[in-house]
C-alpha cells in the first residue's frame, strides 16, 4: 500500500498555482475580456456564438448535484392569480387580461446557502412564480430585492463562487461575511447598489409573507398590434414589508432553523391564505432614454416617484404542497418561459438568464423535466420529441421531426390556423459584434445613495451595523479598506461610521486595483453622472411607524405559569383573535396549566422549549402566577429579550414587579393595564408597527 507522501506526490501534478498567470477558458485559450458577454454593440442582444461564456456558464451550472448551485433552500406552495385591471392596451397576453384567474406556483428561497442551511442567514430572496396559462407556463423569476449585484451574465458564476463557502475549507456556510465575498463586491463597484440592499434590513424578513417581490429586470409587454411596452414586475404584500433584528436572526437560526418554511406552511394549513398585489410599472418605448439611468441596467431600479406602480391583480396562495420533493423541489423556473404578450429585453443579465436557467434544470432534472407534474403546463405540450432523459409521455406514430407529411404536418405552427404563437418582438438591431458595455450603465453609486438617504435613521445605522459587521470578519485589512472606498463614494458618514468600527480611515478614492478592473470595462472610468430625478424614496424605506398595519397572523406570547388567572388570558387571547394574531400560552413546562380557580388547560409551549425570538410581542397576565415568574430566569430572559429587540410588551394589573426586577424600561412600546382602559388598543396599535425601531438605541440591554 502506498503511504500518504507518495499519494501526495501523485497530486502534484494536478495542482494548478494561478499566480501571474493569463487568464483562459477551460481549453486554455487566453481570455481577452470576462466582464462582458459578446453582443450587438453595446446596449445590444447577447449572441449566441459567444461559446467563452457558453463554456463558463455550462461548467457553472453543472457545479452541484443534485440540488441546485443557488436558491438551493426554498418554500413553495400553490395558489391563484386573479387580474383585476384592463391592460389590454397593453399586453395580449391572455393570463393579464381583467377577470381572467390562472394556477400559480410560487417558491421562496434563500440564494447562498445549501439546501440544509438556515432560513435566516442575511440573503437575497428568491421570488419565483410559475403561472400557468391557457398559452403554457410563464415564470416570472424574481427576488425580495429590485436590483441585483452584476450588470452581466459572464460574472454571475464568480459572484456565486465568492459568496459560496470558501473551497479550501468549506467554510463559512450561507453567509456573505468572509475574505472571498467582499474582495469580489469591492473590486466590482456595480455591486455597490445590490450590497447596501443586502446590507440592509430586506435581508432579514420577517416572513416570506411579509416580503415584496420583484422581477429585476425591466421586461417588456406586447400588445395585438406589436406594440412593445417596458416594464417592471412588483409585488406588494398585504400584511405589509417587515424583517427582524440581526441578532434576532441569529437566535432564530439557532432556535429554529426552518422559520420561514414554518411559518409559510402553518398560515396556509391554518387558512391564513398569504396575499400579494401585482404592481407594473409602465415605461413607453419612446421613454427608453428619458431617464439618468439606464432602464436595462439590472443594478438600477425607477423609483417609484418617477414611474408609479400600477397594482392589476391580486395572487392569494392557499394550498401547501402534498409532497415537498415532487413538487417544491422539482419544480422548475426560467426567465425564458414566456407567453405570447412577453418578452425579454437586452438587459445582459437578462439574456444570460435565459440560457443558463434551462440549461441548469435541464441537467438537475434531465432533458424532460417539463413532463414532471408541477412543470407541466395545463393545456398540455404538443411537439415532435419522443426521446431523452426520463421520458414520461408515450408519443404514437413514427414521425420524430418537422416539418412532415407522415403525420399529416402535425404538430403545426399557430399560424396556420390563424391562432397566436409567441413572437419576439420585433426590434431593429444594426451595430457592431463587441465585448463591450454601454457607457450609460457606468454610473454606480448614486442609487446606492438613494437607497441608503431613504433610509429612515434606524434603517441608516442597521446598514451601519451591518457593514461594521460583515468587514469584521474579513480577515484581509487591505479588502476592507477597500470596501470604505466604495462606502466613501456613496456617503462619507456612512464610510466614516463604518470605517470607525474597523478602526480605519476610509480612503476618499477608490482603490488602484478596484479602478483597473473597472477599466477594463470602461476605459473612462470614473464617469460624469448625470444628476439624478430623485434624491430620497419613500418606496424604497419599509413600512413606516405611522403606516395603516395589521396584526393578522402575528404570534403573541401569553406568558405564564400555574396559578394565573383564566379570565387575564381569556380577554387578551378574544382580543387578539379578533385582530386575526395567534396566542400561544407559554408556561414553565407543557402539560396541564392550573389556572387560579382551579381549571386546567393543556400547554404545548414552555420557556424550555421557545424563545422570545420566534414571537411578535408579549403579554403577561395576572394572578398567583407572578411570584413563580419572579425566580424564573427563563421568562425575564423572554420579556428582556423582546424589549432589546424592540417589540411589544404589556402587562396586567399586578404584573408590575415583574418589570421592576426585569431590564425594561417604561417606554412607548411597554404597555400596562393598571390606570389606563386604553391598554389593549394601544398593545394592538403598537404591534402594527411591527416594532418600535426608533427607540432601540433605548432599549440597548443585555439579553
Amino acid at each position: 500500500m502506498k503511504n500518504n507522501s507518495s499519494k501526495k506526490e501523485q497530486l502534484k501534478d494536478y495542482l494548478i498555482d494561478n499566480d501571474e498567470k493569463i487568464l483562459t477558458t477551460n481549453d486554455g485559450v487566453p481570455i481577452h475580456d470576462n466582464n462582458n458577454t459578446l453582443k450587438v454593440g453595446q446596449r445590444g442582444p447577447s449572441l449566441q456564438q459567444d461559446h467563452i461564456f457558453f463554456d463558463k456558464l455550462l461548467h457553472f451550472d453543472r457545479e452541484r448535484i443534485p440540488e441546485r448551485v443557488v436558491h438551493a433552500r426554498g418554500s413553495g406552495a400553490h395558489g391563484i392569480f386573479e387580474m383585476k385591471e384592463d391592460i389590454s392596451e397593453f399586453t395580449c397576453a391572455k393570463f393579464l387580461q381583467k377577470g381572467v384567474k390562472t394556477d400559480v406556483f410560487t417558491r421562496f428561497s434563500t440564494v447562498a446557502g445549501f439546501k440544509g442551511s438556515t432560513d435566516l442567514a442575511r440573503d437575497v430572496r428568491g421570488f419565483s412564480v410559475k403561472f400557468y396559462t391557457e398559452d403554457g407556463n410563464y415564470d416570472l423569476v424574481g427576488n425580495n430585492i429590485p436590483v441585483f449585484f452584476i450588470q452581466d451574465a459572464i460574472n454571475f458564476p464568480d459572484l456565486i463562487h465568492s459568496v459560496k463557502p470558501e473551497p479550501n475549507n468549506e467554510y463559512p456556510q450561507a453567509a456573505s461575511a468572509h475574505n472571498t465575498f467582499w474582495d469580489f463586491v469591492s473590486l466590482m463597484p456595480e455591486s455597490a447598489h445590490m450590497v447596501m440592499w443586502a446590507m440592509s434590513d430586506r435581508a432579514l424578513p420577517r416572513s416570506f409573507r411579509m416580503m415584496e417581490g420583484f422581477g429585476v429586470h425591466t421586461f417588456k409587454l406586447i400588445n395585438n398590434k406589436g406594440k412593445a411596452t417596458f416594464v417592471k414586475f412588483h409585488w406588494k404584500p398585504k400584511l405589509g414589508v417587515h424583517s427582524v433584528a440581526w441578532d434576532e436572526a441569529q437566535k432564530i437560526s439557532g432556535y429554529n432553523s426552518d422559520f420561514h418554511r414554518q411559518d409559510l406552511y402553518e398560515a396556509i394549513e391554518n387558512g391564513d391564505f398569504p396575499q400579494w398585489d401585482l404592481g407594473l410599472q409602465l415605461i413607453a418605448e419612446e421613454d427608453e432614454f428619458k431617464f439618468s439611468f439606464d432602464i436595462l441596467d439590472p443594478t438600477k431600479l425607477i423609483p417609484e416617484e418617477l414611474v408609479p406602480v400600477k397594482i392589476v391583480g391580486t395572487m392569494t396562495l392557499n394550498r401547501n404542497p402534498e409532497n415537498f420533493f415532487s413538487e417544491t423541489e422539482q419544480a422548475a423556473f426560467d426567465p425564458g418561459r414566456l407567453v405570447p404578450g412577453i418578452d425579454i429585453t437586452d438587459d445582459p443579465l437578462l439574456q444570460g438568464r435565459v440560457f443558463s436557467y434551462m440549461d441548469t434544470q435541464n441537467y438537475r432534472l434531465g432533458s424532460n423535466f417539463h413532463e414532471i407534474p408541477i412543470n407541466r403546463p395545463i393545456n398540455g405540450k404538443h411537439n415532435n420529441q419522443k426521446d431523452g432523459k426520463s421520458r414520461m409521455d408515450i408519443l404514437k406514430g413514427n414521425v420524430s421531426y418537422f416539418p412532415n407529411s407522415q403525420a399529416g404536418g402535425c404538430p403545426y405552427h399557430a399560424m396556420l390556423k390563424g391562432e397566436n404563437g409567441f413572437e419576439s418582438h420585433a426590434q431593429k438591431v444594426n451595430a457592431h459584434k463587441l465585448r463591450q458595455r454601454s457607457i450609460s450603465f457606468a454610473d454606480h453609486f448614486t442609487q446606492a445613495r438613494l437607497f441608503f438617504h431613504s433610509q429612515p435613521k434606524t434603517g441608516q445605522q442597521h446598514i451601519i451595523d451591518a457593514y461594521s459587521f460583515e468587514l469584521s470578519k474579513v480577515k484581509d485589512p487591505v479588502i476592507r479598506k477597500r470596501e470604505l472606498a466604495i462606502l466613501n463614494q456613496i456617503d462619507s458618514d456612512l464610510a466614516k461610521k463604518v470605517g470607525k468600527n474597523l478602526n480605519i480611515e476610509p480612503p476618499k478614492e477608490l482603490d488602484e486595483l478596484t479602478l483597473k478592473f473597472a477599466r477594463q470595462i470602461w476605459s473612462q472610468y470614473p464617469i460624469k453622472v448625470k444628476k439624478p430625478e430623485v434624491e430620497k424614496s419613500k418606496s424604497l424605506g419599509m413600512d413606516l411607524p405611522d403606516a395603516k398595519g395589521t396584526i393578522a397572523t402575528r404570534k403573541v406570547a401569553i406568558l405564564v405559569a400555574d396559578g394565573v388567572v383564566k379570565k387575564s388570558v381569556d380577554t387578551i387571547k378574544i382580543i387578539l383573535e379578533k385582530e386575526g394574531a395567534q396566542a400561544v400560552i407559554i408556561s414553565t413546562k407543557v402539560g396541564p396549566l392550573i389556572y387560579e380557580d382551579g381549571s386546567h388547560e393543556e400547554i404545548q409551549h414552555s420557556y424550555l422549549t421557545d424563545a422570545s425570538v420566534l414571537y411578535d410581542a408579549f403579554y403577561t397576565p395576572s394572578g398567583k402566577n407572578v411570584d413563580t415568574l419572579l425566580d424564573n430566569a427563563d421568562y425575564l430572559q423572554f420579556i428582556n429579550e423582546g424589549f432589546k429587540h424592540c417589540k411589544a410588551l404589556a402587562f396586567a394589573e399586578g404584573t408590575e414587579k415583574l418589570v421592576e426586577k426585569s431590564l425594561i424600561k417604561k417606554d412607548c412600546g411597554v404597555v400596562f393595564e393598571k390606570g389606563n382602559k386604553n391598554w389593549t388598543l394601544q398593545f394592538i396599535d403598537i404591534m402594527k408597527q411591527h416594532r418600535v425601531w426608533d427607540i432601540e438605541m433605548d432599549r440597548k440591554v443585555p439579553a
